[in-house]
């Protein structure tokens, strides 16, 4: 015959059955932290005095706002930004953050705020100026059968050329997937370190967000570099780019969800993306 338990144990029992038969008590955010590079312009970019500007700040300041949440915005190297999220460091990228099915794994996201497309520079008068299909638009799937045409043009364009993409991005992992085998590729930091090898011959062509681009294009520094062949826009890229936060903040999620379907409602997103990218990028 099993003893009986101690009044003491029976009501230790008691009280953590309890516990666990209560709610868990959602938690109310009033002060969040979000992370930016502050060196991805226009998306983000950091002012001579140390300021954050650029269209996911002022973005950021409007959605805090509609959640009366006090933000912090700090600026986070790109290569470290998921690992960085994940152990507590802050609480939410945005940084042009793409949703990608292998990003989902590791992270929770939002609904998307922006949508854009990527696209191929060159210098002007070098040997991939006006590939075919510059000044147009294209669509991938992501599905090789199906894009394939697209890219076996660039493919022959790029044989044994040096490409060069910012490590760590959804461009990136493009890049690999359809040109390592016939071109040399070159992983930077930064976006701008790029342009920088591009104009000085290191690499022959490089690839990223066209926004970036657009603004990249307007430095002195730049005066060489134009698109080369088609935007291409399309599943490939995933759903879009949202913020980044970890799996356990739903109610953050959800927080933030409501505030950015509430700016794409009523124009904010369409009026900061012109104002940042001369071309409306909402979703």
């Amino acid at each position: 015959m099993r003893k009986t338990a101690p009044t003491s144990m029976l009501l230790a029992g008691a009280l953590l059955a309890a516990s666990f038969s209560m709610p868990v008590q959602a938690k109310e955010w009033q002060n969040v932290t979000i992370a930016l590079e502050g060196a991805y312009e226009p998306w983000n970019l950091t002012k001579p005095d140390g300021t954050l500007d650029g269209f996911e700040p002022e973005l950021a300041q409007n959605l805090c706002g509609r959640m009366k949440v006090k933000c912090k915005l700090i600026t986070q190297d790109w290569d470290g930004m998921i690992a960085s999220l994940k152990v507590g460091k802050f609480d939410i990228i945005m940084d042009a953050l793409s949703v990608t099915d292998e990003r989902k794994k590791e992270i929770a996201f939002s609904t998307p705020y922006a949508s854009t497309p990527g696209v191929f520079v060159a210098l002007k008068t070098g040997a991939l100026a006006n590939l075919g299909g510059t000044g147009k638009v294209v669509r991938l799937t992501g599905n090789a059968a199906n894009d394939k045409a697209t890219l076996d043009t660039y493919r022959a364009a790029f044989k044994g050329k040096a490409i060069g993409i910012q490590a760590g991005t959804v461009y990136s992992t493009f890049i690999y997937q359809n040109f390592k085998d016939i071109a040399s590729i070159r992983e930077y930091k930064t976006a701008s370190e790029h342009d920088l090898d591009l104009i000085s011959g290191r690499v022959d062509v490089v690839f990223d967000d066209a926004t970036y681009f657009m603004s990249a294009f307007a430095k002195p520094e730049n005066k060489s570099l134009a698109f080369t062949g088609p935007q291409i826009t399309g599943p490939i890229w995933g759903d879009g780019e949202a913020l980044g936060m970890r799996k356990t903040d739903p109610e953050l999620k959800a927080k933030f969800d409501v505030a950015i379907k509430d700016a794409l409602a009523d124009g904010t997103v369409k009026r900061l993306s012109e104002k940042w990218f001369k071309l409306n990028v909402a979703p």
